[in-house]
C-alpha cells in the first residue's frame, strides 16, 4: 500500500506526484498536509517527517522521505517503467541535476517563493500569533541546516533578507543552464523524456505560477521557453501537478508573484 503525504503548491511534492503518473501509478491514500497552516508541525507527522517538510510516501508501513530518493525507490521499487535512463551518461546527467536540485535550486526555490509570495500568504492567512508560532515551529534543520532562521528573515523582509538576492541569482544561473543542457536535445538529460525533467519541471512551473514567465520569453531562454512548451503537454502535467494547487492558493501565488516580478527582474538584471 502507497500513502504520499504532500501539498498542493510543495515543489517536491509535486515532482513526486508527477513520476507517479508517469511511472503510470497512484498512491492509493493522498494525505494533503497544509504546509502554510502549520499542519506540518503537528506531532503526528513529524514521526513521519522529523523536517516537517513535505512529501513523504509510505510503502507497507515503510516511511521514504526526501523527494529524490522517493523517486529513485520507485524506480527500485516497481521497475516495469523506469524514469532514471539505462545508459550510463544520461543517467550520470540525470544525477547531476538531482544533486543541483537537492543542494542548490531547492533552497533558492524555497527563497524565491517565500520572498515573492508565501510570506504574503501567511500574513494574510495566519492571525499575528499564529505567524509567530508558525515560523517558531520551523525545525532548524529543515530545507536547509539554517533554514528556520532565514525563513524568519525573508517573511520579514522579503527580498532585502541577507543572501535572498543571492539565491534569485543562483535561480537565475540554473534556468540558463537548462537552457544551455537543451540547446541540442529535446529533453533534459536524453532522447527521451525522464527524471531529470520530472524534477525540473515544478521548479519551472513555480515560475511561471507566480506569473514570472518573463524569465524566459521574448527569446531570453529560447530552449528552455521550448522544453516548457512540451512540459505542458505532457499528459499527466495538468493532473500531477497544476489541479492539486487550490484555486485559491494558484490565485494567490499568481497576484503576489507578479507583484514581485518588477523586483525580481531588477535583481537578475531584466529591468
Amino acid at each position: 500500500m502507497l500513502e504520499l503525504y504532500h501539498h498542493g503548491s510543495s515543489v517536491c511534492a509535486a515532482k513526486v506526484r508527477f513520476g507517479l503518473a508517469e511511472k503510470n501509478m497512484q498512491a492509493d491514500k493522498y494525505h494533503y498536509i497544509d504546509i502554510l497552516a502549520g499542519e506540518q508541525f503537528t506531532d503526528e507527522y513529524l514521526a513521519i517527517n522529523p523536517k516537517a517538510v513535505v512529501p513523504s510516501l509510505v510503502h507497507d508501513g515503510n516511511v521514504i522521505n526526501e523527494s529524490t530518493v522517493i523517486l529513485e525507490y520507485l524506480d527500485l521499487a516497481f521497475p516495469e517503467k523506469r524514469l532514471t535512463p539505462d545508459n550510463p551518461l544520461e543517467y550520470v546527467k540525470t544525477r547531476y541535476w538531482t544533486k543541483i536540485l537537492d543542494e542548490l535550486l531547492h533552497p533558492a526555490c524555497g527563497t524565491l517563493t517565500f520572498a515573492s509570495a508565501h510570506r504574503h500568504i501567511v500574513k494574510k492567512n495566519l492571525s499575528e500569533e499564529e505567524l509567530k508560532e508558525f515560523l517558531a515551529s520551523t525545525p532548524d534543520h529543515s530545507v536547509t541546516a539554517d533554514w528556520a532562521g532565514f525563513k524568519k528573515q525573508v517573511v520579514k523582509y522579503g527580498f532585502e533578507a541577507p543572501g535572498a538576492t543571492d539565491k534569485v541569482k543562483l535561480y537565475d544561473k540554473y534556468l540558463k543552464k537548462m537552457n544551455e543542457d537543451l540547446k541540442g536535445s529535446k529533453w533534459l538529460a536524453s532522447a527521451e523524456f525522464g527524471l531529470a525533467d520530472v524534477s525540473l519541471t515544478p521548479y519551472v512551473n513555480r515560475v511561471a505560477m507566480m506569473g514570472m514567465s518573463g524569465w524566459w520569453e521574448e527569446g531570453r531562454l529560447p530552449y528552455l521557453a521550448d522544453w516548457w512548451e512540451r512540459i505542458q503537454q505532457v499528459s499527466t502535467f495538468q493532473s500531477a501537478i497544476l489541479d492539486w494547487c487550490p484555486e485559491g492558493l494558484t490565485n494567490d501565488l499568481m497576484t503576489f508573484g507578479s507583484q514581485s516580478w518588477p523586483e525580481v527582474q531588477e535583481i537578475i538584471g531584466l529591468s
